[in-house]
């Protein structure tokens, strides 16, 4: 589904990303796990597409199409999502007026018809209850004012709106509680657990993964991935720290 052939990135001209390879086929979720500064967010955006990431070799295949070769609107359309490990604020834009825009514009780019208000609004209120999330937070501007925890529920309940078919998910554990934690992997397994989706999952931690078993890990250090293997490495990694990792 998503196919990553020996990346190099750099960011302001320094080589960020040195020869990452990664496949994931559909049906399944991969984490990546590393320390600080090891590439996991400029691996994310890389994908993305996010101005400033350049690519200076190797290539990326996502649903047999060249990912690098399309703009970022063009990849959110064909069924790539983003969630940020710090959701941005957008003050005087509500969160509903924000995803309803950003769903019917990815519709129209698939030849799709867009929903009506009331279609959306019923689909929104669907999504944030699955989620634990007051609904009437939608009105408000899109995460002024949220805490941690509802940033990120306002992020799966944006992913389970617009319903993508690979979601590239940076530390979406950062900043929840325990109760929020748990309802954050819910909505990723409900979401994204299915045999024609796919999920990156970017985290420095096990806990995520206590609610969202993975079928790989891997790890990622000094902008390459040192090692692969299955939900058991998380442990490993948690017990013996990233050192270890790559001895």
């Amino acid at each position: 589904m998503l196919q990553i052939e020996n990346i190099h990135a750099t960011v302001a001209d320094k080589p960020i990303l040195n020869g990452v390879s990664l496949a994931v086929p559909a049906g399944e979720v991969h984490a990546i796990m590393g320390p600080n500064g090891s590439g996991k967010s400029t691996l994310a955006y890389v994908l993305a597409g996010r101005p400033g990431y350049a690519v200076s070799e190797g290539g990326v295949t996502f649903l047999g199409r060249d990912l690098l070769a399309m703009e970022p609107h063009e990849r959110a359309a064909a069924g790539l999502f983003l969630g940020f490990q710090y959701p941005v604020e957008v003050p005087g834009v509500s969160m509903l007026q924000f995803v309803r825009e950003s769903l019917n514009t990815q519709r129209r780019a698939r030849g799709e018809p867009e929903l009506s208000g009331a279609e959306f609004i019923k689909l929104a209120r669907s999504q944030a209850e699955a989620l634990g999330m007051d609904a009437e937070m939608l009105k408000r501007p899109v995460n002024v004012g949220f805490s941690g925890g509802e940033k990120k529920r306002a992020e799966m309940v944006q992913m389970g709106i617009i319903n993508p078919k690979f979601a590239v998910l940076d530390e979406t554990d950062s900043g929840l509680d325990i109760d929020a934690l748990k309802s954050v992997g819910a909505g990723i397994n409900r979401i994204m657990r299915a045999p024609d989706k796919g999920v990156l999952l970017i985290t420095h931690y096990q806990r995520l993964l206590d609610y969202v078993e993975p079928d790989r890990v891997h790890v990622l250090q000094a902008g390459r991935i040192v090692r692969s293997g299955g939900p058991e490495l998380a442990h490993s990694l948690e017990r013996e720290g990233y050192a270890e990792a790559a001895a």
